[in-house]
Order: structure tokens, then C-alpha cells, then sequence
């Protein structure tokens, strides 16, 4: 393996235990790192906890216990969920280990030996949940982050030169694009950076639990410079042995560096300046996606809204988790979560399509062929709905790849998912259950054709899925025969590389049907377990980092259920005195759309199911507005949709954008932005 591939998920902060909202950024790392593996690429994979900190110093003697001993039980709680998940990555790092500390006062020599780091002093408000000083604050004000009272401090601290890297980030985040991804955070960062930077504080003196400042042991280095050293200090960094530090001089630079989009800032601001200061090269890109919002009406307030990994994963499994959020999160935008979305999506995708199609595929086979896979007929002799299979699959590896490599999780599964659909609907229309008791010649070939092209489809799929599911594609692969799918290369699948006469394994169900009952355990046990969750630290658990606060990665602050439909239903309000910037309409894509379809959704008076053209896509999209439009009216009509909107599901159906309307009258009557001028398909609105 000549290339390497180097991803970091954020470390966490051991202020809560791990949570869904963890468990989403890890598995995303995991996929990407069980792809790269499959393409051939040498990969490093990191992660680990951020254990220093005046809040953990608070939080500690709240409970009566030392700051290690509530890192420990937090740290341990997350690295033994993670093994659980069968989370294959190669390095746990804990800030509080030698080898970090070490090399982290390494790297503070060597900012301060090249001039960047100074000593100064401060006096003002600081900001305990947050870690963060706040220069607008006066005394007794709150912060603007969180809203907590700040304290009064004043402290002679280090501080580094962030002011001198201004013109370096601007500089260097023009010269590469795709450094922060998606687009909305790197024009936030952008934006900010233009706004001004002053130094930064690297210090504390008014607590001790962290690392000492080199040569001042009265100060400890500040968490943030302490824990993104952490994606260089586990591969070596500092280290005069070139044995030692191996690992840095292969892997760094990072080619992804994954994080939530609430330390964004802290991310694609201060560790670049830090690597430019210290002459490191900076990673290849720093990817931030969105926060997991929870409705009121499926968790609890008290429990900070938050769901434990271990829950789903008592009842359902690591790859039920794994699936949903892969697919149900447009990655990038905030997603929503419910047991009752999870079960569904189980259900329909995993036990009726994929486990369906194995069950059905390989129980034949074992049948018919004595549990081989048969030779299928010459080619001459396949049907236009065999070679449709093979074209299809061919289309699906290439799509689904590309898809992967752009990071578009959801899409890149719902294509893989449409060769499941089409299989499934091929088997169905050649019926091969009926030609299983016939003896004669063409019969025997034309079901052995029907089973292998079906099998050959379930071996495609299961190898492109196995990133996202692995237990669950590594069964189907050992029911196929086919031994060890980890040494799949998926830069080299392509059709009809399922060989003839291969002994398929014991075939068995993959995926048992979840009902009712699941949710309700899956309830039960949160119910449960609140206590130890409330319990976990001194603060709610997973009441959600906000920037400044190191906790690495962060649940949203609940909301209020929203509904994606073109208006809303309360009466025309008072126009909003509120203002917005230009950055803050620039994240709202609006584009020109025509409906196809549209038609009433069963049981709901006031839905509309849409099918509409945006000319490079077709999407479905559920709307409010039945009472004041006929379906008939809206067919060939062009109207205006927000088209970066994340999914959401209502009545069983996946709305993906929201029609733009006026709301007139006090019934709120919705009226259909629409053009008097032809207006392309997929036009966009500024």
C-alpha cells in the first residue's frame, strides 16, 4: 500500500457520556474508513477524549471525586461503546496520557521559540461552560454563547499571535476551495476571519487541571491548543526518534478531519494558524456536519434530549444505527431522530429490500442448485431484462462510488438501494419459484440465469454497503461463499465476478422484522437509564456544545417539531423587525422547480404528495396545501422550492424541500410563488 488515507473524528469531552450525537460523527468516520481500506489505501484512523479543563475541574469536586477519576469513567465509557459498535478504529487518544502531554509542550516550545506565543495579561469576563473568555460581556453580564453569567477574571496568561494569521487564512482558504467543506461553513469561517482576529489567551493560571506551560508550571496550557495538538501528538509529533514519530512522518497531513459544525471556528481557524506557526502543513479538509435534532414529543427534557448508542444497539444493533443515520441525514444539514423513524427504515429498507432479496435469492439456490451458484445462460440467450440487471449494476458501482468519494452518504445508499428495488421487481416478473420443478433443459438454464444474475446483484450491493453495514454484509457474504469481504476491492467490482459452482454457507436471516415492541423497549430502556445519564456530570448531559465549548461534538437544543410543508397554518403574522445578514439568506438554495405528480396523501386533509422536476433531479415533496389547490391545478406548473432543506418524514412518506408560498388572510391561505417570464428548470433564485 503506497498511499495513505489519514481521518480524525473530534476528540470528546468527558463532560457526558457518549450519546447518539457522538456515536453519528464516529460512524461516519468508521464508513469512511472501512471505503478507504476497500480501495487499497494504507488508513489511519483516530479518535479519543478531551479530558482537561476548568469545567471538568468544577465537575469533579461537585461529585467528590479527582478530575482523573471523572475522566476516566467517562473516557472508558466512551472507548467501551465504540468497541461495542465494532468501531475499527486505530488509535484512542486521551489528552491526559504522557505521550500527549509530552509532545504537547513540545509543540508550545516551539510556537514560543518562533515568536508566536507572548506573555500578557487580561482583565475581564470568562465564560466557565464554554472555556472562553468574552470580550463583549461586562460584569455581570451573560454570555453571548450559552447565556450563563460570566465570572470577573484577571489573570496574567500566554497569549498567541492569531492576529498575524489573518492574511494567511484568507490567503489560504482561497487557494483551496475545498479546505472546509460543506460550503455554508467555510463562508462562516471566511466571514469571521474577515471580521477580525485578536490574540488569543493559550493559558490558564486560575485552575490546574491541564497540562503545565513549559518552563511556568503556575500556568496550564488552554484546552483548545491542548486538544487539537491531539491529531498530531498521537502519530509521534515532537518526537526526536524517527521510530517514535513513524507514524506522523507517514500519515500527517489528516486528508479528513470530521467535526461538528458548532467548532467549526476552532477547527478552520485556530489549528491552522497553529500548524502555520509551527511550520506543519495543514490537513487536506476539515468536513463539519449537522447537529441530530430531537423532537420534544419522543425525548425527554430532563435527559438533556438525547438517545445512548447502547439503547439502539441492545435492540436493534450496531447497523440498524449505522444505516438510519447514513441514510435518513443528508450529511452536512441537521437530521432528526426518532425510535419510530429508526424502526421504519429498518424495516423497509434492510428486512424487506436487501434481507428480502438475500433471503429469497440464496433459499432458492440452496433449493434448486444444492446451495450452488449456477451457470447462468449464454449470452446470447439472455433476456433484455438480464442484460438490464448487469447494465444497471455496472451503473450502480460506478454512481455509488463517486457518490462515497463526495461524501453524499444518503444519495450514494438510496442508489444502491435502487439496484436492490430492481432485482427484487426482476425476480418477482421472471418468477423462477415456478420453473424449480421442471427438469427439461431450458427450464434449468432459464432458472439458473434468473438466480445467478439475482445472486451476482446481492454480491454488488452487499460489497458497496459494507462500509455502512459491516456485520450485517459481512453474514451475506459468508452466505454467498465468498470469505473474507474486507478483502473486497471496490475500485475493481464490476459485474459477473461471481464464479459458477461457488458453495454457498448456511443461509439464514439477516434481518428479523422489528415491531411494535422495539420501540417501546428501546423507550423503556431510556426511561431507565435517566438517572445515570443526569448523573453522568455536572451539567445535563448532551444539553449541546455551542462554539467556544470544548466538548467536541454536541446534540442540538431541542426544538419544536417542524413540518415541512409549503405554509403555515397559524394566521398571517406581523412582519419580523428581526434582521438577517447576507451570509444567513445565502444558506437558503431556492430553486425553480415544475411539478410532475400530484396527488393526496391517504388520511391527511391538508397534504399534497408532489413529485416535481428541478431538471437535473426529480424529488417528492409533501405540502400543506390540499384545501386551496386541486391536484389537477399544480401538474406543469413551475413554482419556487427551498432546495437545501433536510429531509423529514411525515405519514410514512420522505419530504425532501418545502414549496415557497405566500400565507394571505387570517386563515393564512398559501399562494404559490410563481414567474410570469419562462424560467429554466433548476434556475436558482438570488
Amino acid at each position: 500500500m503506497d498511499s495513505k488515507f489519514y481521518i480524525t473524528t473530534p476528540i470528546y469531552y468527558v463532560n457526558a457520556r457518549p450519546h447518539i450525537g457522538h456515536a453519528y460523527t464516529t460512524i461516519v468516520c468508521d464508513t469512511i474508513a472501512r471505503r478507504q481500506r476497500m480501495l487499497g489505501k494504507d488508513t489511519y484512523f483516530l479518535t479519543g477524549t478531551d479530558e482537561h479543563g476548568f469545567k471538568i475541574e468544577r465537575a469533579a469536586q461537585a461529585q467528590g471525586i479527582t478530575p482523573k477519576q471523572l475522566a476516566d469513567d467517562v473516557s472508558n465509557a466512551f472507548k467501551a461503546t465504540w468497541d461495542r459498535m465494532e468501531i475499527t478504529y486505530s488509535d484512542f487518544i486521551r489528552t491526559t496520557e504522557d505521550r500527549h502531554k509530552k509532545r504537547v509542550q513540545h509543540l508550545f516550545r516551539v510556537l514560543r521559540d518562533g515568536g508566536f506565543i507572548y506573555k500578557g495579561s487580561y482583565t475581564g469576563q470568562y465564560c466557565v461552560q464554554d472555556e472562553l473568555y468574552v470580550d463583549s460581556a461586562g460584569p455581570g453580564e451573560p454570555c453571548p454563547v450559552c447565556g450563563n453569567p460570566t465570572e470577573t477574571v484577571t489573570e496574567e496568561n500566554y497569549f498567541f499571535k492569531l492576529s498575524a494569521f489573518e492574511d494567511k487564512l484568507l490567503k489560504y482558504y482561497n487557494e483551496h476551495p475545498t479546505f472546509i467543506q460543506p460550503d455554508t461553513r467555510r463562508n462562516e469561517v471566511i466571514a469571521f476571519v474577515k471580521g477580525g482576529l485578536r490574540d488569543l489567551s493559550v493559558s490558564r493560571s486560575t485552575f490546574k487541571w491541564g497540562i503545565p506551560v513549559p518552563d511556568d508550571p503556575e500556568q496550564v496550557i488552554y484546552v483548545w491548543l491542548d486538544a487539537l495538538a491531539n491529531y498530531i501528538t498521537a502519530l509521534g509529533y515532537g518526537e526526536s526518534d524517527p521510530k517514535k514519530r513513524e507514524k506522523f512522518d507517514r500519515y500527517w497531513p489528516a486528508d479528513v478531519q470530521m467535526v461538528g459544525k458548532e467548532i467549526v471556528r476552532f477547527h478552520c481557524v485556530y489549528w491552522p494558524a497553529f500548524l502555520m506557526a509551527a511550520g506543519l502543513p495543514l490537513p487536506q479538509r476539515i468536513m463539519a456536519h449537522g447537529w441530530l435534532l430531537f423532537e420534544e414529543s419522543k425525548m425527554s427534557k430532563s435527559r438533556g434530549n438525547i438517545v445512548r448508542p447502547d439503547t439502539i444497539l441492545e435492540v436493534l444493533g450496531a447497523d440498524a444505527m449505522r444505516y438510519f443515520l447514513l441514510r435518513e441525514v443528508v450529511f452536512g444539514q441537521d437530521g432528526s431522530f426518532s425510535f419510530d423513524a429508526l424502526v421504519q427504515r429498518f424495516n423497509a429498507d434492510l428486512a424487506n429490500d436487501l434481507g428480502n432479496l438475500a433471503s429469497r435469492t440464496l433459499t432458492m439456490i440452496g433449493r434448486y442448485f444444492k446451495g450452488e451458484i449456477p451457470y447462468p445462460q449464454a449470452k446470447a440467450a439472455l433476456t433484455q431484462a438480464d442484460h438490464a440487471i448487469g447494465e444497471l449494476a455496472d451503473k450502480t458501482i460506478a454512481e455509488t462510488n463517486r457518490l462515497f468519494d463526495e461524501y453524499q452518504f444518503s444519495k450514494a445508499l438510496e442508489t444502491a438501494w435502487g439496484l436492490i428495488s430492481a432485482v427484487n421487481k426482476y425476480i418477482v416478473e421472471n418468477e423462477p419459484w415456478t420453473l424449480g420443478d421442471k427438469t427439461d433443459s431450458d427450464s434449468r438454464s432459464r432458472l439458473g440465469t434468473i438466480l445467478y444474475t439475482s445472486a451476482e446483484a446481492l454480491r454488488i450491493v452487499t460489497a458497496l454497503a459494507y462500509p455502512v453495514i459491516p456485520h450485517s454484509a459481512e453474514k451475506i457474504w459468508t452466505q454467498l461463499g465468498l470469505g473474507d469481504i474486507r478483502k473486497v476491492r471496490l475500485d475493481q467490482l464490476k459485474w459477473g465476478q461471481l464464479e459458477v459452482g461457488t458453495k454457498l454457507g448456511k443461509v439464514e436471516p439477516v434481518f428479523p422484522r422489528a415491531d411494535k415492541s422495539a420501540i417501546e423497549r428501546m423507550q423503556k430502556l431510556e426511561e431507565e437509564n435517566k438517572p445515570a445519564v443526569a448523573a453522568a456530570a455536572a451539567e445535563p448531559a448532551g444539553t449541546g456544545a455551542q462554539p467556544g465549548q470544548p466538548a467536541t461534538q454536541a446534540v442540538a437544543p431541542a426544538a419544536a417539531p417542524t413540518t415541512l410543508v409549503s405554509t403555515p397554518a397559524a394566521t398571517t403574522a406581523a412582519p419580523s423587525s428581526e434582521k438577517i445578514t447576507i451570509d444567513d439568506f445565502a444558506k437558503i438554495e431556492l430553486r425553480v422547480a415544475q411539478v410532475k405528480v400530484a396527488e393526496r396523501v391517504k388520511g391527511a386533509d391538508k397534504l399534497l404528495r408532489l413529485e416535481v422536476d428541478l431538471g437535473y433531479e426529480t424529488r417528492q415533496i409533501l405540502a400543506g396545501i390540499a384545501k386551496a389547490y386541486e391536484p389537477e391545478q399544480l401538474v406543469g406548473r413551475k413554482i419556487v422550492i427551498v432546495a437545501n432543506l433536510a429531509p423529514r418524514k411525515m405519514r410514512g412518506l420522505e419530504s425532501n424541500g418545502m414549496l415557497l408560498a405566500a400565507s394571505l388572510g387570517e386563515e393564512g391561505k398559501p399562494v404559490l410563488a410563481s414567474f410570469l417570464e419562462d424560467v429554466p428548470l433548476g434556475a436558482r433564485l438570488k
